[in-house]
C-alpha cells in the first residue's frame, strides 16, 4: 500500500481521483490548505504527489520546488495545459511525469503505477524523517524547518536520525555512542554531550526549542 497525496483545487475531480486510487488499496489524502501545501505534505508523508499546475495562491511548479527542497518523493503533474512547453517545464521543475486533463482513469493508473515501481521497487521507503514540521533528509544529512535549511555535522545528523527513528522512546547514551562508534573512531561520553548540546542550540536557533528532551539516568528522547 502506498500513500498518495492529491493537490487539486477542483474538489469534484480530486474526489474522483481519490476514489480510483483507493480502489487499488492505497491511502489517499487530498490537500486542503492551498496556502501551505508543505504543511499538508509533511503531515501526511506521502510516497507520491499528484500536483495540479493551476492552484490558488501559488502554482504547482512553486510547490514542486518547495517539496524538492526536502524530499525526492515522486511528483506527477496534472493539468489541462498539456502542450509541450508545460510538459518540459514540469520535468525541469522536478516532476517525474505528466497527466493531461481530462483525465483518462486507465492512463492515470498506468502512469502512477509505473512511477511507483521505478521509485520504490529498488529504493525502499521515502528517505526523510519528520517531526513538528522539521524534516530530516536522509540523503544529504540536512534538516529543513519553515523553509530554512539547517546544516548538520555527521555526528549531529546521526544523533538526530537515531532519536527520530525512535520517536516517543528514550534512547540511551550508550546506544547513541554505539551508533557513532560504528561509523567513526571511539566516541567518549563527553563528546556525545558536546554534540547533543550543539545540536540543541542549532534547533533552538531555528525555532525548535526543547526538541530533544533529557531522560535523567537514561539518555535523550524526541517526544511524540
Amino acid at each position: 500500500m502506498y500513500k498518495i497525496m492529491i493537490v487539486e483545487d477542483d474538489s469534484e475531480l480530486a474526489s474522483r481521483m481519490k476514489k480510483k486510487i483507493e480502489s487499488w488499496g492505497n491511502e489517499v489524502y487530498c490537500a486542503r490548505d492551498f496556502g501551505n501545501i508543505i504543511g499538508d505534505f509533511t503531515g501526511f508523508d506521502p510516497h507520491m504527489v499528484l500536483m495540479d499546475i493551476s492552484l490558488p495562491f501559488y502554482n504547482g511548479y512553486y510547490w514542486c520546488a518547495e517539496i524538492r527542497k526536502i524530499s525526492n518523493v515522486p511528483i506527477i503533474f496534472v493539468s489541462s495545459a498539456s502542450d509541450n512547453m508545460n510538459i518540459v517545464m514540469a520535468m525541469n521543475m522536478g516532476g517525474d511525469d505528466f497527466i493531461a486533463k481530462p483525465i483518462d482513469p486507465d492512463v492515470m493508473t498506468t502512469k502512477i503505477q509505473a512511477v511507483l515501481r521505478r521509485a520504490y521497487d529498488m529504493a525502499g521507503k521515502i528517505p526523510i524523517l519528520e517531526h513538528r514540521g522539521a524534516v530530516l533528509n536522509l540523503n544529504d544529512a540536512s534538516l529543513t524547518y519553515n523553509g530554512e535549511r539547517i546544516e548538520l555535522t555527521k555526528n549531529e545528523f546521526r544523533i538526530l536520525q537515531t532519536l527520530l527513528e525512535n520517536k516517543g522512546k528514550a534512547v540511551s547514551r550508550d546506544t547513541l555512542m554505539i551508533k557513532l562508534w560504528q561509523m567513526d573512531s571511539y566516541v567518549e561520553e563527553n563528546t556525545l554531550t558536546v554534540n547533543v548540546t550543539r545540536l540543541r542550540k542549532k534547533l533552538a536557533g531555528a525555532g525548535l526549542p526543547d526538541f530533544i528532551a533529557t531522560k535523567v539516568g537514561i539518555g535523550y528522547i524526541v517526544e511524540q
